[in-house]
C-alpha cells in the first residue's frame, strides 16, 4: 500500500521514498531481544506502540495494521496527522484497544513484518510477535527512542535508509526554522512536571519529551538532573512542599482540557513558584496538541510543533523579561 505523494508539508522527493535508492535485502537489524533479518522488501507492515506508523507512513507506506492510540486519536484510534497524511487512501486497520496486542488479530493481517521500535514489549510479546512475522524491537530503554532514531530504524527496515536521513533532515531544518522565530528560546532552562496522586510529577532527564526539547537548544534545568534519582524511569516524585527546589527559567507542563490547569494554577504552592509568578508557565493544553509532542514522531511534528514552540517562547520571554 502506497501512501500520498505529500504528506503534511513534506517534500514530495522524500514522501514518496522512491526505490531508485532503496537498499539491498536482506537487512539485519540489532534490538533488545538480539536481532532481526528482514529477507526482502516489506509490504504488510503492523506498528505497535507510538509513532511507528508516523515513521512508516512518511516514508511512503501504508501499514496493514496499526494500534488504537486511545490518546489523542479521536473514536476511530486514528491521531489527526494521520488522518491528514491518509486522506483520500485506503485506512490501515485499527488494532482492538485491549491493552495488550491482540495476536490473533494481528495474525489474521498476515503480516511480513512488525514494527515495534518505540514501545515497551516485554520477552514474551516479543516471541509472540516474532512467531508471526520478523519483528524490530526497541533498543536501549523501552519508551525512550527519539523520533529520528525511530524514522532511522523504519527507514532501514523498509530498505530505505536515504529516504529516512533526507526526511529526517528536512524534519529537523523545519524545527530549526521555527525556533528561530523565537530568539528568546535558546539557552533557557526548563523543567517539565504534572501535579499527579497528591505529589509533583517531574519529567525525569530520560523522558523521551524533554530529551526533545534540549535538542531545540533549550537547558534542562540543573535542578531536574540534581534531584532525579538515577532510577531509569520518566519521572520522579516531589512533595508540594519542596516543589520550590524545582528551579528554572520556566516550567513547562501538559493538560487535556482548560479547566484542570486553571484548578491547578489555584494551588498555594504552585502560584508560589517564582516561574509562574513571572508568567513563566507554558502549558499546553488540549489532548490532540498534547499527544503530537508526547513524544514527537516525524509526522506529528508538521502538525503540533509551531503551536507547542509558541507556547514555550511565550514563557520564556516573560522570564527574560525582567
Amino acid at each position: 500500500m502506497s501512501a500520498r505523494p505529500l504528506l503534511l508539508g513534506i517534500p514530495l522527493a522524500l514522501a514518496m521514498a522512491a526505490g531508485a535508492t532503496a537498499q539491498q535485502f536482506p537487512v539485519t537489524l540489532e534490538h533488545v531481544y538480539g536481532s532481526t533479518t528482514i529477507e526482502s522488501a516489506p509490504k504488510r507492515i503492523v506498528t505497535w506502540g507510538w509513532g511507528n506508523e508516523d515513521a512508516v507512513i512518511a516514508l511512503g507506506t501504508i501499514p496493514v495494521g496499526i494500534p488504537f492510540q486511545s490518546y489523542g486519536g479521536g473514536e476511530d484510534g486514528i491521531q489527526p496527522w494521520i488522518e491528514q497524511a491518509l486522506a483520500g487512501d485506503d485506512k490501515p486497520t485499527v488494532l482492538a484497544n485491549t491493552g495488550e496486542p491482540p495476536f490473533e488479530q494481528i495474525a489474521a493481517l498476515q503480516p511480513d513484518l512488525i514494527i515495534a521500535a518505540f514501545s515497551g514489549i516485554t520477552q514474551d510479546q516479543y516471541t509472540l510477535f516474532s512467531g508471526i512475522a520478523p519483528t524490530i524491537a526497541y533498543s536501549g530503554d523501552a519508551w525512550s527512542a527519539t523520533w529520528q532514531e525511530v524514522t532511522a530504524i523504519v527507514g532501514a527496515a523498509l530498505g530505505k535508509p536515504t529516504e529516512a536521513a533526507a526526511l529526517i533532515a528536512d524534519t529537523e531544518q523545519f524545527l530549526a526554522d521555527e525556533v528561530a522565530k523565537y530568539p528568546e528560546i535558546p539557552g533557557t532552562t526548563f523543567a517539565g512536571f504534572n501535579d499527579f496522586d497528591g505529589a509533583i510529577a517531574v519529567y525525569a532527564p530520560l523522558d523521551a519529551r524533554m530529551r526533545f526539547l534540549t535538542g531545540l537548544g533549550l537547558v534542562l534545568a540543573p535542578s531536574v538532573e540534581q534531584l532525579s534519582p538515577d532510577d531509569g524511569k520518566f519521572i520522579f516524585s516531589l512533595s508540594y512542599e519542596v516543589f520550590d527546589t524545582l528551579t528554572s527559567d520556566i516550567l513547562i507542563t501538559y493538560y487535556e482540557e482548560q479547566a484542570p490547569l486553571d484548578e491547578l494554577l489555584t494551588r498555594s504552592y504552585v502560584k508560589a513558584m517564582p516561574q509562574v509568578q513571572k508568567g513563566a508557565l507554558a502549558a499546553l493544553v488540549g489532548t490532540e496538541n498534547v499527544a503530537a509532542v508526547s513524544p514527537p514522531s516525524v509526522l506529528s511534528l508538521r502538525w503540533g510543533f509551531p503551536q507547542y514552540i509558541e507556547v514555550i517562547a511565550k514563557a520564556a520571554r516573560a522570564t527574560k523579561a525582567e
